[in-house]
């Protein structure tokens, strides 16, 4: 049996139960319309379609949510509960993992006089609703949450921009708001524009947001160096990035210097590292953490050896920051350890370790960890639940010193990297009741996006990254679906209010501060 989908009414499903009700899997992932979902409905009901956008009916391989994951009780669980929350559409049913598959689809529908349709988007990039899109038909786009979420983020962003006049969406982890905006649908069934059904899933959507909660949070002593100051200390800086196998010179970043070095350099020093060493530190992750799940002692040691070999190519070039593509080095065999840990104890020290070769959050971190006396970034890959009024902060590494090397300490968990269950990570439960402020730089805009939050909770939920930090948006939330197909999924959050030094800071440096909330 499964576990409830979490965020929604319990659902006693099988996945036996789920792949009976198709006539074969194999022509589901073909985007055949699902057979077996369907009883006979009468003629005035109207025809809506759902299309499941996702790789494989069992998750195949390393995305959100986890690899492994079963899709068939989540896409059961949904089916079950619009039908019957929903009696008067006639509801059908496809998956689909990409535009061919889409294509397939909406062809098969020619003839049916389908209504609408409800594109639910399961793993993050599979390119479905764009297709499904170009029908002019009322289109509900769904975030099925820690799972498509930055395909979703991404994608509504770039409808929103251009305007797209058949799209209703919702980021909702409760069941009732997803069927009140299908509901909508009955506007349509009326006679009604689409114009009109667009309308009506934005203001359900904003009406059943929560307001902002006017909550109290704790005071942060926070000191910071002068914007003068600032731009000294990251001339002086260096970030090594890490890409590919080619090492290579590159222009500096916000006046932080930017080389490229192989992924060889990183591997010939994890294995010139002291073994004896990397043990005692590995002593000192497991004696720190709050629990060690399911990875084993010698995966500690291996990435010590990544954290020591790290620290030893950044003194090598005299840097204090560094960022590697580890999941193409990972998957590829260029490394064979992930950093997440030794990105952690680096990010603890007051020096930048930076998830998989993202230069611009990378300067990010530089930036303002030299703004704030050593405090360190967080790279997250962002979800928006409007039941909640947060933006839900998760990735597999984060400091467990957020107020920098000589601040307090809060709990952290060792795990496997969540995507592929391997290698060793961090769940670090950080600290509620602080205002934080998240950031990112785009050098060819010389632009700053910044939004502040307060933080509220830290999920556990066992899809998608380990670390989940829950926050309440300060401003707008609706806002904040608008500018992620510019400037891509990664934030960098910090703690502290960091509003007006980075103001300052742009106005020394002669960029701007694009505010998203």
């Amino acid at each position: 049996m499964t576990k409830p989908l979490p965020g929604y009414p319990s659902q006693t499903i099988t996945r036996r139960r789920f792949i009976n009700s198709c006539a074969a899997c194999s022509a589901c992932i073909a985007a055949m319309p699902l057979a077996g979902f369907n009883s006979c409905s009468p003629r005035e009901k109207m025809r809506i379609h759902i299309i499941y956008s996702v790789t494989d009916i069992v998750q195949p391989g390393p995305d959100w949510p986890n690899i492994g994951f079963d899709f068939a009780p989540v896409m059961e669980n949904f089916n079950t509960i619009l039908a019957e929350s929903c009696p008067e559409f006639e509801f059908v049913h496809s998956v689909a993992s990409g535009p061919e598959a889409a294509e397939n689809i909406i062809k098969l529908d020619v003839d049916k006089n389908t209504g609408g349709y409800i594109v639910f988007q399961l793993n993050c990039w599979n390119r479905v609703v764009q297709t499904v899109i170009n029908t002019e038909k009322p289109v509900l786009y769904v975030d099925y949450k820690y799972a498509g979420s930055g395909g979703f983020l991404v994608y509504t962003a770039g409808f929103i921009r251009n305007n797209t006049p058949n799209l209703g969406f919702v980021a909702s982890s409760d069941m009732n708001d997803l069927v009140k905006a299908v509901k909508q649908f009955n506007i349509i069934r009326r006679g009604g524009t689409v114009s009109e059904f667009v309308e009506a899933t934005a203001r359900i959507r904003r009406d059943l947001t929560p307001g902002p909660g006017g909550r109290d949070y704790f005071t942060d002593e926070l000191t910071t160096i002068s914007p003068d100051e600032c731009v000294k200390r990251m001339k002086v800086s260096r970030i090594l990035a890490v890409r590919d196998e080619n090492s290579r010179p590159a222009d500096p970043l916000m006046h932080i210097p930017l080389e490229y070095i192989s992924f060889a350099v990183v591997n010939e020093a994890w294995q010139t590292a002291d073994r004896d060493e990397a043990h005692h530190i590995a002593e000192g992750w497991q004696q720190k953490a709050t629990d060690v799940i399911e990875v084993p002692f010698e995966e500690l040691e291996n990435s010590a050896a990544m954290y020591l070999g790290m620290k030893q190519v950044m003194k090598q070039y005299d840097a204090n920051a560094i960022t590697i593509n580890c999941l193409g080095g990972f998957y590829g065999g260029h490394i064979h350890a992930y950093p997440c840990l030794g990105f952690h104890e680096l990010n603890n020290e007051g020096l930048v370790g930076a998830c998989e070769c993202d230069i611009h959050s990378t300067a990010t971190m530089v930036a303002f960890n030299h703004m704030t006396g050593g405090r360190p970034g967080y790279i997250s890959d962002p979800v928006i639940d409007t039941a909640k009024r947060q933006i839900i902060y998760a990735h597999c590494v984060a400091s467990n010193k957020v107020f920098g090397p000589a601040g307090s300490e809060n709990p952290f968990t060792i795990m496997t990297h969540s995507e592929d269950r391997q290698g060793a990570a961090v769940r670090s439960i950080l600290p509620v009741n602080y205002m934080t402020t998240s950031m990112k730089i785009n050098p060819e805009r010389k632009e700053i996006i910044m939004h502040r939050a307060v933080t509220v909770d830290n999920d556990p939920d066992d899809r998608a990254c380990r670390t989940k930090l829950c926050a309440e948006p300060v401003g707008d939330i609706e806002k904040l679906f608008t500018m992620w197909d510019r400037w891509g999924w990664h934030r960098v959050t910090f703690y502290g209010d960091l509003q007006d030094p980075a103001y300052a800071l742009a106005d020394e440096i002669g960029w701007k501060i694009v505010e998203e909330a």
